[in-house]
């Protein structure tokens, strides 16, 4: 038994199987198990990895088990899985708010009368690993070995950047990097509209706001300083810029930043 399997065939699996094949991985070793026929067969197209509608099958197959459904779906396939599970099983988890005791007292497995707790790794990726810009948080289980990390970081290596986070932090990560994206997108909307309402074409203004964030994250990234100190250095004594983070200022926008990431990792927690 070999290859890597995805339970769950989503839009967040397709990019991590897209980003395997680019980086290295055989399509012919990686399996996709989905309920929608229209969606294995456009994995299959794409990728030319193996797929199936039964979980079971999958696992007969794989020795690497990616949890990719939504949490809700969770013990639905449990269910399926759990009499195909073997001692040479590991697990890698994407789903939000399932913790690694959870998934160690679920996914265990049964040999000789005695049971088994499976390898598991927990990894918390974001959208922009459908274009290789992820970053991935990933937290270790109890009976997680190093060969286990190491496979994890190396298939999430291909969309992206990986950092390790204490499992009791994962979802404060997750409402910045997780949720963050949704929340620089609408920032970018917003900015592309007051330069639509000053003038500019919108595609112009939509890439230039895009275009920014991009160059200022890549500052920060950069280590040219605190994002604090950046701001600082663009703005001017009775410049332009300063007008404009004080109108943010009395807007609120630090504020509702920090709300919607305790919000966001407050919901992780109650999932």
């Amino acid at each position: 038994m070999a290859g890597v399997g995805f339970i769950g065939s989503g839009m967040m699996a397709e990019a991590i199987i897209s980003g395997m094949v680019k980086g290295g991985f055989e399509p012919g070793e990686i399996w996709g198990a989905d309920p929608e026929v229209g969606r294995r067969e456009h994995m299959q197209a794409a990728y030319g990895i193996q797929v199936t509608e039964r979980n079971e099958e999958l696992a007969a197959q794989c020795e690497v088990l990616v949890m990719a459904v939504k949490p809700q779906y969770f013990q639905n396939a449990v269910r399926a899985l759990r009499p195909a599970l073997k001692p040479e099983h590991r697990i890698i988890s994407i789903m939000a708010g399932v913790t690694t005791q959870q998934l160690e007292h679920d996914l265990r497995c049964f040999e000789d009368g005695q049971v088994l707790v499976l390898p598991v790794v927990r990894v918390m990726p974001n959208s922009p690993a459908m274009v290789n810009a992820g970053i991935t948080c990933l937290c270790v289980g109890s009976t997680a070995r190093q060969e286990d990390v190491d496979f994890a970081r190396r298939v999430f290596q291909t969309v992206g950047t990986v950092m390790d986070v204490e499992e009791s932090l994962i979802d404060a990560a997750t409402g910045v990097a997780g949720c963050g994206p949704a929340y620089v997108y609408m920032m970018i909307e917003a900015m592309a509209d007051g330069g639509v309402m000053m003038g500019l074409p919108r595609q112009a203004a939509q890439r230039l706001a895009a275009e920014m964030v991009k160059g200022a994250a890549q500052m920060v990234l950069a280590g040219y300083g605190h994002p604090g100190e950046l701001k600082d250095k663009v703005c001017s004594p009775g410049g332009a810029t300063i007008a404009g983070v004080y109108a943010l200022e009395k807007s609120g926008l630090r504020g509702a930043m920090m709300e919607a990431v305790i919000a966001g990792a407050e919901k992780c927690k109650r999932i």
